[in-house]
């Protein structure tokens, strides 16, 4: 548990799509990318096209940029090696019917019988937030009272204008993709942890879910982990935003925590939030949002400015008040990824363009505010803009990454000396032939930190440890999104494990 005025840990979960370099259209062969990146950090999803990564938990904002920047360079090398690119996006914009494959894993193939073509249009990819909540009835509080300010969070990360090759006139039409599931919108109020759980056994006894991690709400308890889970939101091609919205997140989590321990009541009108969740994924960041206190409809830009100010307590005791409201002074003046995914379309017609300025994107590690405005407690109070960003290069680049920071691999450099708290590292590099080397301590209580090259100001002994469930034992065959199950073996086959507790893109 963190300690008295110390910020809860925040760990990410990314999905791509993998695309072919030379044709920019969806590519079903996750298998091989995947046989040359570490299985404890990368894993495969519902779809062949697709990948997830899953971050180490961190405090320091700072520190999980660094990891995620270190990852998404290691996916997007192997990759290209490949003639492959990786898209942080909602959805594909380019797809071949012989492409449209399920991963062979027993429970995908279970819900394709069952869910059919729900499954087989499940070309979606969301980003993920985990914030550490270990006491289960707080997280089941949260999750519910958190609802109405989760729209705002998907305006911030709406990419997914596209669908079938064709402008759906939605910033997020994998909102609307997404809701077709059977538990899918916001969550109910229960009364208690058991309550909660009494649901989800309802549901699976009923035989219309299989297993917990079909429960698909907009927030949620995690099924495995010690945290509550943010799963509203599309995956952000700028890693700028993906810091943005986790930063929000885990001080929105802070300030409910906070009254739900003071027993504040709250009463949260799900059918206020549906509506106000449909015109956030109409709208984004271009449009108007529906005022999560008032209910009335404002620009967007103001908004999120409410949405700041609601966290700011928080943003400013964890350290985070300076980054993240610069953050969302960009995001509001540049607009969210679906207009600049439409602007690149608009210049001359080709979706072609708008791959290519999505692969320019997730590749890029610039996550930072850009250092010439200085007012960082400025707050967004004008209607976002045109993208002001330079066109895309258009052209095709299967080469190796073009970064000048050679520092962006995963620990290519040497492993330093463990810290008296520090009992396992895992030292990847994904270069080509490089083994993992994984130096385990026997202890029951082993913590795991890992380095990247990225320098993320990580000293010995205070590298990110791994989540541990403190609700349950460590189950059989279960999946880890951000921690490592001591009872499953790290070297297991990503492409034929039958984890039944791995949570896909659905």
């Amino acid at each position: 548990m963190p300690k008295p005025g110390e910020p809860v840990k925040v760990g990410v979960e990314e999905e791509f799509h993998v695309v072919d370099l030379r044709t920019r259209h969806l590519a079903a062969r996750s298998g091989l990318l995947l046989e040359a990146l570490p299985p404890a950090r990368f894993t495969h999803e519902l779809q062949r096209s697709m990948v997830e990564s899953n971050s180490l938990p961190f405090r320091g904002l700072t520190d999980l940029a660094g990891d995620l920047c270190g990852m998404r360079a290691a996916l997007v090398r192997e990759a290209e090696a490949l003639g492959l690119g990786v898209v942080a996006a909602g959805s594909p914009q380019l797809v071949d019917e012989d492409q449209l494959k399920i991963f062979p894993d027993p429970r995908y193939e279970r819900m394709l019988i069952d869910f059919q073509v729900l499954t087989r249009e499940q070309l979606i990819c969301g980003m993920h937030v985990h914030a550490e909540v270990r006491d289960r009835e707080l997280a089941v509080a949260v999750a519910h009272r958190l609802a109405p300010w989760l729209p705002p969070l998907l305006a911030l990360s709406a990419s997914s204008p596209f669908w079938d090759a064709a402008d759906t006139g939605y910033a997020s039409y994998r909102t609307l993709v997404w809701q077709r599931w059977p538990t899918t919108g916001p969550m109910a109020s229960y009364g208690s942890a058991a309550e909660y759980q009494q649901m989800i056994d309802t549901l699976i006894r009923s035989g219309v879910i299989a297993d917990p991690g079909m429960i698909y709400f907009d927030i949620r308890p995690s099924c495995h982990l010690p945290t509550v889970e943010l799963r509203i939101c599309d995956s952000c091609p700028r890693l700028s935003d993906v810091v943005l919205i986790a930063g929000l997140f885990r001080a929105l989590v802070a300030t409910e925590l906070e009254a739900a321990r003071r027993g504040d009541g709250r009463e949260v009108r799900l059918e206020a939030v549906r509506a106000a969740t449909w015109q956030a994924a109409r709208s984004g960041l271009e449009g108007e949002l529906v005022d999560p206190v008032e209910g009335v409809p404002r620009p967007a830009a103001e908004v999120i400015a409410r949405l700041l100010d609601r966290a700011r307590p928080h943003l400013v005791e964890a350290g985070d008040w300076e980054l993240v409201s610069a953050l969302a002074r960009q995001a509001s003046a540049r607009g969210s990824s679906a207009a600049r995914q439409r602007a690149a379309h608009a210049r001359r017609g080709r979706l072609e363009d708008v791959v290519d300025l999505l692969l320019a994107e997730t590749r890029s590690c610039d996550w930072s505010p850009t250092p010439s405005d200085p007012r960082p407690d400025h707050r967004p109070d004008a209607r976002p803009g045109p993208d002001p960003e330079p066109e895309p290069d258009h052209r095709l680049d299967p080469g190796p990454d073009p970064e000048p920071e050679p520092d962006h691999r995963l620990d290519p450099g040497p492993e330093p000396t463990p810290g008296p708290d520090h009992q396992t590292v895992h030292r990847t590099d994904p270069q080509p032939g490089h083994q993992t080397d994984h130096r385990t301590d026997p202890r029951p209580d082993h913590q795991t930190g890992h380095q990247t090259g990225h320098q993320t100001g990580h000293q010995t002994g205070h590298q990110a440890e791994l989540w541990t469930d403190s609700h349950a034992g460590p189950r059989p065959g279960s999946h880890s999104d951000l921690r490592t199950d001591p009872h499953t073996d790290p070297h297991t086959d990503p492409h034929t494990d039958p984890r039944p507790d791995h949570r896909p893109a659905v």
